[in-house]
């Protein structure tokens, strides 16, 4: 069947509109080296700068008007400002390995697909890899919006200096993966403990009292299940192509809405962005009444709080800290103020970072 005369005309109108766009992105590419420029080379410049992508994102998705939607239209921004950041400077990224981990899925979503990302075992190899400089930035899991906290990530702030610098909200869709075709003939299942517990009512109604083996991470848990015959693993969707396992059954958490927050940790301070958040660690002797006092300072400057969570200090038995998220950069006058009157009473106060809401 032949192209009609109109169909035709709107794949030129198509082709014209191609060229502008590549070259605009070219254009765009270009500016980004002189910004590169402009900024010269040492240790002391800083390329990455989150508040600035946070402020054109939003710019982007106010300004759309569809057909599509303000996420997608964000996400191809995001992988135009990738590109032109990494003409400036490649950036690496250190993550919760192996491949295929939703935490990996963050750091793309964040980042885009122009960095070099650098798997790790564990959280706290994380975290040394960006404070001795050997990459850039790291993503570490922080939350869950069903299982709660990730409490090794809390506890890495206490001594160490690296700041949050972003953070990024991921919906999680678990899924059942392996070599084999199908559930009858699985013996043993390898998962991460936070998956089995986001899947915890599925695998009771479909694979009840099946063998597991808790592993560090869901990539890993798809890793093992490659090389395990009659094995299954709890894992995403990139897992499963990397490591050449079947997805027989989708989104098998309990929860449609599970998502799992992520910050990202480096050696910088973000500037406001004009919509940002500050997390702080707070501690205090064991008094009556000092967590009234701590909450009543923010009621009374009218600063919201996001989160709040309590940890042993280490320093001696019942003694906690206090992980706190409010609404506001540390250098507004109200954060400011606050944080005085604060240590004023008496609390030791360490500013985690002040950074951008996520906004993908």
């Amino acid at each position: 069947m032949k192209d009609s005369g109109g169909l035709q005309a709107v794949r030129v109108r198509i082709d014209e509109i191609d060229e502008k766009i590549q070259a605009l992105i070219t254009e765009r590419a270009k500016c980004a080296e002189e910004v590169a420029r402009q900024k010269g080379h040492g240790p002391d410049v800083v390329y990455y700068r989150p508040e600035r992508e946070a402020q054109v994102l939003r710019a982007v998705m106010a300004r759309n008007e569809g057909p599509l939607d303000d996420e997608t239209m964000a996400r191809h921004f995001r992988e135009i400002m990738s590109s032109c950041l990494a003409l400036q400077y490649p950036m690496k990224i250190a993550f919760l390995g192996p491949a295929g981990t939703f935490t990996e899925a963050a750091v793309t979503k964040h980042f885009g697909n122009a960095v070099t990302t650098v798997p790790m075992v564990a959280i706290d190899d994380i975290f040394r890899e960006v404070e001795s400089g050997s990459a850039h930035y790291g993503v570490v899991p922080v939350e869950n919006s069903i299982e709660g906290v990730v409490n090794h990530t809390l506890d890495m702030f206490m001594n160490s200096p690296l700041n949050i610098y972003g953070e990024v909200e991921l919906r999680i869709h678990h899924n059942l993966m392996s070599r084999l075709s199908d559930l009858k003939s699985i013996k043993k299942l390898y998962v991460h403990y936070q998956a089995h517990a986001q899947c915890r009512g599925w695998l009771d109604a479909h694979l009840p009292g099946i063998d597991y083996a808790v592993v560090s991470s869901n990539a890993e848990a798809a890793r093992c299940a490659a090389e395990d015959e009659g094995a299954a693993a709890i894992a995403g969707e990139k897992a499963a192509e990397i490591y050449a396992l079947e997805i027989l059954a989708s989104n098998i958490e309990d929860e449609p809405d599970n998502t799992t927050r992520f910050l990202v940790v480096g050696n910088n301070l973000a500037q406001p962005s004009g919509q940002d958040k500050t997390s702080l660690l707070v501690s205090t002797a064991n008094n009556p009444g000092a967590l009234h006092k701590l909450l009543k300072i923010f009621a009374d400057s009218d600063i919201s709080m996001t989160r709040i969570e309590s940890r042993p200090s280490r320093r001696g038995m019942w003694d906690y800290v206090f992980f706190i998220d409010i609404e506001g950069h540390v250098q507004e006058p109200i954060v400011e103020k606050s944080l005085q009157r604060l240590q004023g009473e008496g609390y030791m106060v360490k500013v985690l970072g002040s950074y951008p809401d996520a906004v993908l």
